[in-house]
């Protein structure tokens, strides 16, 4: 390492749900994430990444936690930069400076709510391709294709969002993809690029926040002060790109009892006006935090 440059930063994944639809905060073209150098002035890791978050957005940060550093050698042409990266969530709102992005638009495949075309009839066929075109690696490279994306009768499972990504990148199916290694299509899966390694950045926040909403509230951060039982349903079923049934999501709700109604309704559903309920911020104080967590995504 002698000679070569080494460099910190923290990187922000900001994740909001706005108008529905699971988004991050992402600044300029090609669309990248919040990020600062950590500088001495910096307490601390987390201190750093609301500063900068702060300083780029003009938002301040409310949940935090710390995902995964990021030191490859090749992740920059300047010399080595460690990149420490953060999970932020935060409600809707006017992000001062950047915007926000919806995640499908960067990771199309991951969306399976209604529609499972994408994996089917694009990305198969190509991983098949890509999997069969080295024999002695070919059964091993099925398998993992199988698995990671939910074919030959293996089940899609919502967080392998990172080991998804890293597969279509390894086969050459993401335009960031090195030129030598390319798909002619590398278009095959949708997806906005981004920056350097940022999306791979992202995945891994994704996958994260996918797998945390399975055994933590978390999904509470990004809901307003009230909301119907629909409306947490629905901000599951978009983080997790998979629906639920109604009847076990709000049979389980009830029995962790996360929520309690507030008194109110909400008139805008169409029919009859819905319960407005809140989250019961005392349940993690009055039990273990573990076992205290939302339905199962499973596909219907």
């Amino acid at each position: 390492m002698s000679g070569v440059a080494v460099t910190a930063e923290v990187l922000a994944v900001v994740v909001a749900l706005v108008d529905g639809r699971p988004c991050v905060l992402t600044l300029g073209e090609p669309p990248r994430l919040p990020s600062g150098p950590l500088l001495p002035s910096h307490r601390s890791l987390q201190q750093a990444t609301r500063a900068w978050v702060e300083e780029q957005t003009r938002r301040r940060l409310g949940y935090l936690e710390q995902l995964y550093t990021f030191a490859d050698v090749d992740r920059t042409n300047t010399g080595r930069e460690i990149s420490v990266s953060y999970l932020g969530l935060t409600t809707a709102g006017e992000p001062g400076i950047g915007g926000w992005t919806d995640w499908y638009h960067l990771f199309g495949w991951e969306d399976r709510r209604t529609d499972h075309s994408i994996v089917s009839d694009q990305l198969a066929p190509a991983l098949r391709t890509w999997a069969d075109s080295d024999p002695t690696q070919s059964v091993q490279r099925n398998r993992r294709v199988a698995f990671t994306f939910g074919l030959a009768g293996r089940p899609w499972r919502p967080d392998l969002v990172l080991q998804r990504y890293e597969l279509l990148y390894e086969a050459g199916l993401v335009p960031e993809a090195p030129p030598e290694h390319r798909h002619p299509k590398a278009e095959l899966a949708p997806g906005l690029r981004m920056l350097g390694d940022h999306r791979r950045v992202l995945a891994t926040g994704l996958a994260r926040l996918r797998a945390k909403i399975n055994y933590r509230p978390v999904v509470f951060e990004l809901m307003p002060t009230e909301f119907t039982l629909r409306q947490l349903q629905d901000c599951v079923e978009a983080l997790a790109g998979q629906q639920l049934h109604t009847q076990n999501f709000r049979r389980v709700t009830e029995q962790q009892e996360l929520v309690e109604e507030t008194g109110g309704q909400h008139a805008g559903t169409g029919g009859r006006p819905a319960r407005l309920y809140r989250f019961r911020r005392q349940v993690l104080a009055e039990r273990s935090v573990v076992g205290t967590k939302l339905p199962t995504p499973r596909a219907r």
